[in-house]
């Protein structure tokens, strides 16, 4: 009898240490798990960051990021703008294939996405931000998200508790929200991915006070191509409406009150301007008005006298200053909440374990060309700022020039976290490049397809391939116009070469590369008219 009862102590003894030893290994393979965060501006231009150029502004925090980490300089979207290509990160896919191919269309809500992939496997998931299309983002033990373009100040916000609205200032509140969560209801136990969407820099620009204080009273570099006559490119180019000088509001965008921009019969191109001037100021409350009108209502006395002797040079000069004060105090803004969150995760220790991401969901014009706006494969709007930190996997200070794309974060996730990605999605894991296996890199062109046309700026429709040397693009629909730049010797992109004899070997082994990445992709000319004839469908296209 005792001798049967010490076998069963034994035997139950052995099982128990077996159960202890099996969960301390699983608690040790979940710990290991990379925790993820993933920080987005919204039209963030890679020009203002002082990590790829201080011409403009220092963003010593949003550095820090590539000074601990990687720097891409060759990071690009598939499509520069910005619900397309926010589904595009979500899902890992081309617009065409997940089908939010403009800010109109809707996604398909089939699409599998890498925050639903990682919550399954045992990951928590929250999003602070700015989504930009859908209410319900699946995948998200918790999340608050602007209600579409939402508010700089005192925003509302959709959550999956309620809707709420948060008095102060956007970019502020989300990173108040950001730690809020990683303080007090993120588990210890368990990885996370945690997404922090900023609305800065994005169109209206509309700094905090700290900022526009200090920012209205700077002066800035103009681009060497602010006066582009865009002779040396092609129809495109010439009749897309985003100029500074043409198509910027002198009342939404450079804050010159509606009633003085009346009486100095300044033409806006539209009411849209002088709309959304007044939605937004009326969003202040009184001690935030009494702050703007202290910095603005001088600004625009001074306007008053200056405005009778401008030509359009001088018109177009002051235009330009106002957008640079505006946009990059904004990004002031996101530089220092940015700081907030790293020195967080630094003090509590969550920095060690945890892939950091910044990027932007496109490019921005920031006067090049006369422009403001995106849209184009062109580079200020193509290229986007990509600064990854993994401390133990990506040697500090590392920079990779590879041709990597938005469409390669998915899987670049779902492999940090050992998950198999589906095989429908089409990007690429950064993994081997994250890791310095360079040599295990393969893709030295990435694709690009813009849809929206007719539509907000009038950029045609157009696709192409990029290498680290040439760009072809192919505009079509009301036009048919293949362009050819050589990014070595014309950086600025100012000169069409596609009918120089001396390129047409370039023309054609780039048109071969660009015949088979669009099989790659499944992207065909029968994809291309079924989104003209959805156009026509919405009466967008009246011919």
């Amino acid at each position: 009898m005792i001798k049967n009862r010490r076998t069963l102590f034994l035997l139950f003894a052995g099982l128990a240490l077996l159960l202890l030893v099996q969960s301390c290994q699983e608690k040790t393979e979940e710990t290991a798990r990379p925790n993820i965060i993933f920080i987005m501006s919204d039209d963030h231009a890679y020009q203002a960051i002082s990590a790829y150029s201080d011409k403009l502004i220092r963003t010593p925090n949003i550095d820090r990021i590539a000074h601990e980490g990687m720097l891409f300089t060759n990071a690009s979207v598939t499509n520069s703008i910005c619900a397309p290509s926010r589904a595009t990160i979500l899902t890992g896919k081309h617009a065409h294939i997940h089908g939010k191919v403009d800010n109109n269309f809707p996604f398909d809500t089939t699409n599998v996405t890498f925050p639903q992939l990682l919550h399954q496997s045992g990951y928590q998931t929250a999003m602070f931000g700015k989504l930009h299309f859908g209410n319900n983002p699946k995948g998200f033990d918790e999340f608050m998200i602007l209600p579409g373009q939402g508010d700089y100040y005192n925003p509302e916000f959709i959550t999956n508790k309620g809707d709420t609205t948060i008095e102060g200032y956007f970019t502020d509140i989300i990173t108040d929200l950001t730690i809020d969560w990683l303080d007090n209801r993120k588990k210890d136990d368990r990885p996370f991915l945690l997404m922090y969407l900023h609305k800065a820099p994005h169109r209206e620009w509309i700094p905090a006070e700290r900022h526009y204080r200090e920012f209205t009273k700077m002066t800035f570099p103009e681009p060497e191509t602010l006066f582009d006559d865009y002779s040396g490119r092609g129809t495109a180019a010439k009749e897309a409406e985003m100029n500074l000088l043409k198509h910027m509001t002198i009342s939404a965008d450079n804050k010159i009150y509606p009633e003085l921009a009346d009486k100095l019969g300044i033409k806006e191109p539209s009411d849209w301007g002088k709309n959304v001037f007044y939605q937004k100021y009326k969003r202040l409350n009184e001690e935030q008005k009494k702050s703007w009108d202290e910095v603005y209502q001088p600004l625009n006395d001074e306007f008053e006298k200056l405005y009778p002797t401008m030509n359009d040079t001088a018109f177009m000069r002051w235009k330009y200053q106002r957008y640079m004060q505006d946009y990059l105090g904004c990004i002031a803004s996101v530089d220092e909440n940015v700081g907030r969150l790293l020195d967080y995760l630094k003090k509590t220790g969550q920095d060690k374990n945890t892939i950091v991401v910044y990027t932007s969901d496109q490019g921005f014009y920031l006067g090049e060309h006369g422009w403001f706006d995106k849209r184009f494969i062109y580079n200020e709007s193509f290229k986007t700022p990509l600064l990854v930190k993994w401390p133990g996997t990506i040697a500090p200070g590392s920079v990779s020039d590879e041709m990597v794309q938005n469409l390669d974060f998915a899987q670049t996730f779902l492999e940090a976290a050992g998950i198999t990605p589906p095989d429908d999605m089409q990007g690429e894991s950064l993994i081997p490049l994250l890791e310095g296996n360079e040599n295990l890199w393969t893709r030295d062109v990435v694709y690009y397809h813009y849809y929206e046309y007719p539509g907000f700026h009038m950029v045609k429709r157009h696709y192409g391939i990029v290498t680290k040397n040439y760009k072809l693009a192919h505009f079509y629909y009301n036009i048919d116009e293949w362009e050819l730049y050589d990014r070595k010797n014309d950086p600025m992109e100012m000169t069409n070469v596609y009918n120089d004899p001396a390129y047409a070997d370039v023309v054609k082994e780039m048109k071969e590369k660009l015949t088979e990445i669009r099989a790659k992709y499944k992207d065909t000319k029968e994809s291309d008219q079924k989104y003209i004839d959805k156009y026509r469908e919405r009466g967008l296209i009246k011919e």
